[in-house]
């Protein structure tokens, strides 16, 4: 049976030990840190995991890369005594994932669009860097399209149609709708185990569960 092109694609992102990923990811990785934190790019890294997560090759559609610092969070060491394990100054991580955390720096830069998904596309040792798809609402193409006609609503204003955002999706991202934010509210997991996991887990930790 032949394979597909995504298919090749994808075997290739998935064996990450193999010297040809490794030499790749070096020279782009070193080109990435040169560049800003949040740049936007033409077409996709990874074009297989794009068109996985909504990505088309047309208009309304736009890919941007972002770069965020990797690790737990950092601060400043008590100038009074503590004992060691009240210091308070390592093990302090987000509450939210690295990736959500770039969908939102994109998303307060491109305002008028909506981030549809993002996927993993390079780190080092500092860093992680992410593609995010963004969709414009008010694109005729987006608008039409019935993959993608959720993010907009018609406006009529007198003989002419205009496209809306839809109050509904207005934000998505700063509101945990989007893949990463359903993670990290614990909303992809089902069944048995996850009963204290909705709707969050400051409300079952509060009352004593």
């Amino acid at each position: 049976m032949t394979k597909s092109m995504y298919r090749y694609i994808g075997e290739f992102w998935r064996n990450r030990n193999s010297p040809e990923f490794k030499a790749l990811m070096r020279e782009r990785v070193i080109q990435w840190r040169r560049e800003g934190a949040i740049e936007r790019v033409e077409k996709p890294t990874r074009l297989d995991r794009a068109r996985a997560l909504g990505y088309r090759a047309k208009q309304g559609y736009v890919i941007v890369r972002a770069r965020v610092r990797r690790g737990g969070r950092r601060k400043q060491r008590p100038v009074r005594g503590r004992k060691s394990r009240n210091l308070g100054v390592r093990k302090i991580t987000p509450k939210k994932s690295i990736k959500l955390i770039a969908e939102e720096r994109v998303a307060r830069k491109y305002s008028n669009m909506e981030v549809l998904n993002s996927y993993w596309v390079g780190q080092d040792g500092r860093s992680k860097f992410f593609e995010i798809i963004l969709i414009d609402p008010q694109h005729p193409v987006i608008a039409k399209d019935p993959r993608t006609s959720w993010v907009s609503i018609k406006e009529y204003r007198g003989d002419d149609v205009f496209y809306m955002k839809n109050p509904i999706h207005r934000g998505r991202v700063h509101r945990g709708l989007t893949s990463s934010g359903r993670k990290g509210r614990g909303l992809h997991k089902r069944g048995f185990g996850t009963e204290k996991n909705r709707p969050s887990l400051r409300r079952h930790k509060r009352r004593g569960n």
